[in-house]
């Protein structure tokens, strides 16, 4: 379904004005992470969790209640194993299984077991933090070597801006709405899943603009590279308004309905994936364009297309 057929939008001309933007909201994230640092979960800070089963069903919202109730904030709760199995996960080391089970004791019409008791120490936790930033680093960095062989090295540098790029941003939105107390958002291991996501996704949508200025490249030879660029974009544009269109409502539902435990992960995609098609129109395009005019001292206006030298065609 083509719903932009032969638009002619000129995405590069105004590439400064979106560039500035973006360089303004990663400043604001900077200024965000000192006065409001992120928020991790027990999987990076450490804490402990208790596995618990009922004799009877109950909502995991008013289980979280009554964990809440009993001074255990922020707690984690999630299903674990058979039916009417949870695990409970809070930040604290100290008492958490007494506490607990003084809580749940008040829950007259139904009786529990509890299965097990983990503690996370600090050290542990700083471990596993250190391990997902290099997790995301290494992500970055294979998508470069990626995007540099199959095109050039100056389009996997561009990738590897906007992917770094989406990432801060992504970041930043999480801080500010924690902050805020809009949504309950602490980096933990679904979260970092939906950013790894989102470096995939990012990354897919940037290939496909490369991809048509590559075969744009010897569809129009006569054609300088900054037009041909914006002739590349227009031409994608209907697959990445339907691509983006479909997973965002997808992933509007599964914010509003999904719950504490899905919304973290939820709002990462979501804000991810905006993002992400953001700067494979705006900034890993205009970033290949700045680094052949600044650093390559080449002018795109004449004849750069037709040189076969400058970029790979294979």
């Amino acid at each position: 379904m083509q719903l932009f057929d032969k638009t002619n939008i000129d995405f590069v001309s105004k590439r400064k004005l979106f560039i500035n933007i973006s360089g303004l909201v990663l400043i604001l994230g900077v200024l965000v992470a000192f006065i409001f640092p992120p928020e991790f979960g027990i999987d990076y800070t450490g804490g402990s969790e208790v596995a618990v089963e009922f004799n009877k069903d109950i909502h995991t919202d008013e289980l979280r209640n009554i964990i809440s109730n009993a001074g255990l904030k922020n707690a984690e709760i999630k299903s674990f194993g058979e039916d009417k199995q949870y695990l409970i996960r809070v930040k604290e080391l100290g008492e958490v299984q007494i506490k607990i089970e003084k809580a749940l004791s008040k829950i007259t019409d139904n009786s529990f077991t509890i299965l097990k008791v983990d503690k996370i120490g600090a050290k542990i936790g700083g471990e596993m933090r250190m391990q997902a930033f290099l997790a995301i680093i290494l992500a970055i960095v294979a998508m470069l070597i990626y995007i540099g062989f199959r095109f050039e090295f100056a389009f996997g540098l561009g990738a590897m801006i906007a992917l770094v790029h989406d990432v801060f941003i992504v970041i930043t939105f999480i801080m500010v709405f924690n902050a805020l107390g809009i949504m309950d958002l602490e980096i933990n291991q679904s979260l970092l899943a939906a950013l790894l996501t989102v470096v995939g996704y990012s990354v897919n949508d940037t290939v496909i603009v490369f991809d048509r200025v590559r075969e744009n490249r010897e569809l129009h030879k006569g054609m300088n590279f900054i037009k041909l660029i914006n002739l590349s974009i227009n031409e994608t544009l209907s697959r990445t308004v339907n691509t983006v269109m479909t997973v965002v409502i997808t992933l509007v539902v599964l914010l509003i309905f999904g719950g504490p435990v899905l919304m973290g992960f939820a709002f990462t995609l979501l804000v991810g994936i905006l993002v992400g098609t953001y700067s494979s129109v705006y900034i890993a395009s205009n970033f290949v364009i700045w680094y052949f005019e600044t650093i390559k001292k080449q002018d795109l206006e004449t004849g750069w297309a037709n040189d076969k030298n400058k970029v790979k065609t294979a």
